[in-house]
């Protein structure tokens, strides 16, 4: 239920993809050796690379970063099965190039909040039809608001499956959400990356918004976490 951007207007998002294959996840570049993304995309080192400065996934564009994994940092409390704590930091092996194409995404700041109703941005290469599981090959956005936790994690909605650690964003009525392929990507409020595209009820489902992992309850973990394997790696 978005729009195509004008080509290299999100500079902060990575494509996640099985080495020569397919997209698989989005990203957000934190620092230039640094991505953000969501826990359930880890695959392990071998089986994937890290594309920035990409708009369009079939076409070389000259545009394209190619980064490759050294280490993978899943949260140590990330719980598949109720998908808390999804997130995980990738430190890469070679920096990227800051540029036209390409540029870092801020961080909330630590237990910040985004108010109901604060219409913020998911971006991504995902399903834009669940059913047909039809995927995008261009970039696409799409504007949608904070829901409040209480309204999704309500009887008609999430029913009590919505954590401190999670938020919610999307439409009551649905058709606009993320979908399939779009997991680990920003979504960004204010110019910072307060979600992590997490997980969902199929997509742009009425009275089930996405769920996001809620980055400002992490801020210190992930400042952490980079700042001993950055300084002692």
């Amino acid at each position: 239920g978005g729009y195509v951007p004008p080509a290299h207007t999100i500079r902060y998002i990575v494509s996640i993809r099985r080495i020569g294959g397919d997209h698989f996840c989005g990203g957000s570049l934190v620092g230039t050796l640094w991505v953000l993304t969501a826990a359930h995309c880890n695959i392990g080192y071998d089986g994937f690379e890290i594309v920035a400065g990409e708009h369009n996934l079939t076409e070389y564009e000259g545009t394209e970063q190619y980064l490759y994994p050294e280490l993978l940092i899943p949260h140590p409390n990330y719980n598949a099965a109720t998908n808390n704590h999804d997130l995980m930091l990738i430190k890469l092996q070679s920096p990227a190039i800051l540029g036209s194409y390409v540029s870092i995404v801020v961080l909330p700041h630590q237990d910040a909040s985004i108010p109901e109703g604060y219409v913020c941005r998911v971006s991504g290469w995902g399903y834009t039809n669940f059913a047909e599981k039809q995927a995008s090959i261009v970039l696409r956005t799409v504007n949608i608001p904070i829901i409040s936790p209480v309204e999704c994690n309500g009887s008609s909605s999430f029913n009590g499956y919505i954590t401190s650690k999670m938020l919610c964003a999307g439409y009551n009525d649905g058709g606009k959400d993320a979908c399939k392929g779009d997991s680990g990507g920003p979504l960004v409020c204010e110019g910072r990356v307060y979600g992590i595209v997490s997980w969902g009820k199929s997509c742009g489902e009425a009275h089930y918004p996405g769920v996001y992992t809620a980055v400002a309850q992490f801020r210190t973990w992930i400042d952490e976490t980079m700042q001993i394997l950055t300084t002692y790696l």
